[in-house]
């Protein structure tokens, strides 16, 4: 009998396992193999090493098999938002990109998906280990207000049928002098009860799934995916700094997230509230 996607196996506690690979039959098992209402992924690969998980699946974009995961244990170009670069450590994140096509989504739905994942990533992170995460917009992961995870997505192709690429890493067991970053950290330094990438993995593809299904079984509901993405977003009541297309700065207080997905800013100057689709968002600290 295949696992039950929804019961993971059980945590890990034992430091020796940190950098075990990836047990793809387990995963295969419970993603791939599962049947009924848990059947999603029609296709899952673990590589050793490669240049871009999404990179690997949006050149395969046009040959079926979607939804299709795509996991490697070290990858060595991979790319964030506005082709930021970055290299990770073998075997010591959770580095997953999934292939999608999304028959009868509105292409103006297509910006959800980042946060879609982003709380599909949250999710995964507290139920597994504890750890508080929280979402600063538009889809970076946080963790005491240190990126723990990033997220990219990536159109493959707009016609006949959207085919869409969602990429996920997750720092799972990286040491100080091993982050990319001073601002970045990782689920080992955060005090994770369980760093088992496997685990991890799984729960993570697993929520991403019910995500998608739970978006189109209601008509692409954006209303909820609002509703879901505002209850673990700490941007939300922050006050902020808005780097605008054009480098024009907005600072003030984010107050919401709209049903388009964007930030919505009140500016510390009289003005009425700006939504803001795209750009780069610092969190401030609070004046006086």
């Amino acid at each position: 009998m295949s696992p039950d996607p929804q019961s993971p196996r059980p945590a890990s506690t034992d430091p020796a396992a940190l950098r075990a690979p990836l047990d793809v039959e387990h995963l295969r098992d419970a993603l791939v193999a599962a049947t009924g209402p848990a059947a999603f992924y029609r296709r899952l690969d673990v590589v050793e090493e490669t240049g871009s998980t999404n990179a690997d699946l949006l050149a395969v974009a046009g040959e079926g098999d979607a939804p299709r995961a795509l996991l490697a244990e070290f990858q060595s170009g991979g790319r964030g938002r506005h082709s930021r670069r970055f290299e990770g450590t073998p075997n010591a994140q959770v580095i997953a990109s999934v292939l999608v096509t999304l028959p009868g989504v509105d292409l103006a739905d297509l910006g959800w998906l980042p946060l879609l994942a982003g709380i599909a990533t949250v999710d995964t992170v507290r139920s597994v280990t504890g750890v508080p995460a929280e979402l600063k917009w538009p889809n970076d992961v946080l963790v005491d207000g240190r990126k723990v995870a990033g997220i990219l997505v990536e159109i493959a192709a707009t016609a006949p049928v959207p085919a869409v690429v969602v990429g996920i890493g997750l720092n799972v067991s990286l040491a100080e002098d091993e982050l990319p970053v001073p601002t970045a950290t990782s689920l080992m330094l955060a005090g994770a009860t369980d760093l088992d990438r496997t685990r991890l993995a799984q729960v993570l593809l697993t929520n991403l799934a019910e995500r998608m299904r739970r978006w189109h079984d209601h008509d692409w509901d954006t209303a909820a995916l609002a509703d879901a993405y505002r209850e673990r977003c700490s941007t939300v009541g922050q006050r902020v700094r808005a780097v605008l297309p054009g480098d024009t700065e907005l600072h003030g207080v984010a107050v919401d997230i709209d049903e388009q997905g964007r930030i919505v800013v009140r500016p510390d100057r009289d003005g009425d509230p700006v939504a803001i689709a795209a750009g780069d968002i610092t969190h401030l600290r609070p004046v006086g």
